[in-house]
């Protein structure tokens, strides 16, 4: 899924790192990286030799925290800084979970759209360290600009030293990033856009916003393509009696002042259909088991914590509950799948497209 938190330590597994990137005392200059190295080059090991939580994947810090991208109005506050080594622990199982089913047609629409001549121009909003370019740029064809936006300038620069060079053809896919508040998107801000595109970003938006970005997309006559918006179904083996209620109070702590959490896609499929665009989704579950045990601990902690933090009176039970899944998935024992959804919204083109 994409939202968690996180409490206490398992033996072997590092440190906690958010199910959403969190906050972040980063180095006032972000360190250099070769673009041609990819992610990995980009951070330390994930979380190694630390047990706290680290803020946005779980349990915010400070109230109105978002996990992503901060969407608050006030241009002259600084943003936070999102854990850049999250993002990196997630992004494979990211990259396994999209559904590849949405790609069709969506090259299609893209092959149609006026002045495709020119080459797509991609905005990836909330783009974090860029994982949705390097997943998405490489599957289509044609030269690509990408339009990055993020509140984090810090992320800003990773996603840009690591965004893909080629697209699936071989043609030239370019980079460039904006600072802003991706809730305050209009027409005119995506004017020329092919596509609008983002990973984990819906569930942590409110109604208002998600309806800003459907009239965005809707108004700039261009799909959208928004994935692994949580959904709030969790499958733990072996079952547990305390997962539906750690799950349940998760889920609300996800509705927490506003945002819309498991319900984002319904919201969204909504907002989008109500501007006359085609919609479908598709499932987008990480399945997480003996291969993936650093991400699964990192997404417990944060899981349950968020629940905790819901909940405080599910504290004593829920330590003996996280502890016990920790020791499973040190030996190999847990298999998890955190269910999520992506969404392809096929706004009617602008310019006399079909």
């Amino acid at each position: 899924m994409r939202k968690t938190t996180t409490p206490a330590g398992a033996a072997g597994l590092g440190g906690s790192i958010p199910a959403q990137p969190g906050p972040h005392d980063a180095p006032d200059a972000a360190p250099a990286a070769d673009p041609d190295l990819g992610p990995d080059a980009m951070t330390p090991d994930a979380g190694h030799g630390s047990d706290h939580v680290i803020p946005g994947a779980g349990p915010a810090q400070r109230p109105g925290e978002r996990a992503t991208v901060r969407l608050r109005e006030g241009e002259a506050e600084e943003p936070p800084r999102y854990a850049p080594e999250w993002l990196q622990l997630r992004e494979v199982a990211d990259a396994a979970a999209r559904a590849a089913d949405l790609l069709d047609p969506l090259r299609i629409r893209l092959a149609n759209l006026p002045g495709r001549h020119g080459g797509l121009v991609v905005h990836d909003l909330g783009c974090g360290t860029g994982s949705m370019g390097r997943w998405l740029a490489p599957r289509l064809d044609g030269a690509q600009h990408w339009i990055l936006h993020d509140r984090d300038p810090y992320l800003l620069h990773f996603a840009a030293v690591a965004s893909p060079r080629a697209a699936a053809d071989g043609s030239r896919v370019t980079v460039e990033t904006r600072r802003g508040d991706v809730a305050r998107l209009t027409p005119g801000a995506l004017a020329g856009a092919s596509l609008v595109t983002a990973s984990a970003l819906l569930d942590v938006l409110t109604r208002e916003e998600i309806g800003t970005l459907a009239a965005a997309c809707a108004g700039a006559g261009c799909p959208a393509l928004l994935t692994l918006s949580v959904v709030g179904r969790v499958e733990i083996t072996p079952a547990d009696p305390l997962d539906a209620e750690i799950t349940e109070a998760f889920n609300a702590h996800q509705r927490r002042t506003g945002l819309l959490g498991p319900d984002a896609v319904d919201v969204a499929c909504e907002a989008f259909a109500a501007h006359g665009a085609t919609v479908r989704t598709d499932p987008s579950p990480w399945r997480l088991g003996p291969d993936r045990r650093e991400l699964t601990a990192q997404w417990l902690r944060g899981w349950v914590g968020a629940a905790v933090e819901q909940r405080p009176e599910l504290k004593q039970r829920a330590d003996r509950y996280l502890a016990e899944r920790l020791e499973a998935c040190v030996a190999g024992e847990l298999d998890v799948v955190v269910h999520h959804s992506d969404l392809l919204a096929l706004s009617r083109p602008t310019g006399g497209a079909a």
